[in-house]
């Protein structure tokens, strides 16, 4: 999509200098190297989508979608320390290229200065816009803290699953399309009905992510495949197969779960293959369309042009059909 590109481009120009000769640089190099190693930038994208929209040019969402964007990579930046990863598109992760305690550091200002873009807007709008940011950062937080108490739980439903996802990840797609709508002038009710289409499409994006993560192609995912199933993370394809898989499957699926080998090779090549056999993959991406669908609902009930309407259909269908 053309679109994307051009807006992108227009993000990246202004990211990647932000932090050009600021010093000291151990603070400052990882940040420009995090925010160098590029990712698909789609919620900031979001907001430039969102503000011109509704009657403003691209630009003026130019600071809320570096926000956005900043505090996306910040969160990365401290899940990789958790997550102990060593991989992020595809490069080190920073705790990996520098050392733990810089990445923790870099993150914090990371933080900062996300609120700081914000700077930017007059009074009333800079308080709502902070307002949203501050309740989506903490429900980012509260999805983290569900996440790392589901790896040792023994029994997690779908339905806590899914509200774990929707904190992690897709609020913070519902507020980048908020804040673009907001700062594009839109009535706060019809703002309000973009943040619903974005954390919906934000779900579809995260059960997207599951399914990559274990069927997705190590060349163009930047991230190993399999380290979910190496990690024990119960994504929707371990809920999925206990929901659909024979007895038998379940019970083998349990005990690759609590076991953490030094070769995990083999592990991920038999709970993938169990995935499979529970048709959990197909079931997976039966869900995508699902949300992705729900998504489309919602936009169909805000007052859009033709051409932006399609180009947020179009978004979503590139979503639900990536492989990165």
């Amino acid at each position: 999509m053309k679109f994307l590109t051009a807006y992108q481009k227009l993000l990246d120009a202004s990211l990647i200098s932000a932090n050009k000769d600021k010093a000291p640089h151990g603070l400052y190099a990882p940040i420009d190297y995090l925010l160098s190693l590029g990712g698909k930038r789609l919620r900031p994208v979001l907001v430039l989508m969102a503000c011109e929209a509704f009657g403003k040019a691209p630009k003026a969402g130019l600071a809320a979608a570096k926000a956005v964007e900043i505090f996306h990579n910040f969160t990365l930046m401290h899940d990789d320390i958790m997550d102990k990863a060593a991989m992020r598109r595809g490069q080190q992760t920073v705790h990996q290229k520098w050392d733990v305690n810089t990445a923790i550091l870099s993150g914090d200002a990371m933080l900062i200065q996300a609120y700081a873009c914000l700077n930017e807007y007059p009074p009333e709008q800079f308080k709502a816009l902070t307002q949203l940011l501050s309740k989506t950062a903490l429900e980012v937080c509260e999805g983290q803290q569900h996440d790392v108490d589901f790896e040792t739980s023994a029994a997690v439903s779908i339905a806590q699953y899914l509200e774990m996802i929707r904190l992690k990840t897709a609020v913070l797609v519902g507020c980048a399309m908020e804040m673009g709508a907001r700062i594009g002038g839109a009535d706060p009710a019809h703002a309000k009905q973009l943040y619903r289409f974005g954390e919906q499409l934000g779900i579809a994006f995260q059960l997207q992510d599951d399914y990559l993560d274990t069927f997705g192609d190590a060349a163009t995912f930047g991230k190993r495949i399999g380290g979910d199933i190496a990690e024990n993370k119960k994504t929707i394809l371990v809920h999925l197969t206990h929901a659909h898989g024979t007895p038998e499957q379940q019970q083998e699926l349990t005990r690759w779960f609590s076991d953490t080998p030094k070769d995990d090779s083999t592990k991920i090549s038999a709970v993938t293959e169990l995935f499979k056999a529970a048709k959990a993959d197909k079931a997976t991406l039966a869900e995508v369309a699902r949300y992705t669908k729900n998504a489309f609902d919602v936009l169909e009930g805000i007052p859009l042009k033709t051409a932006h309407m399609q180009r947020f259909k179009d978004f979503g269908n590139w979503l639900m059909k990536r492989t990165q």
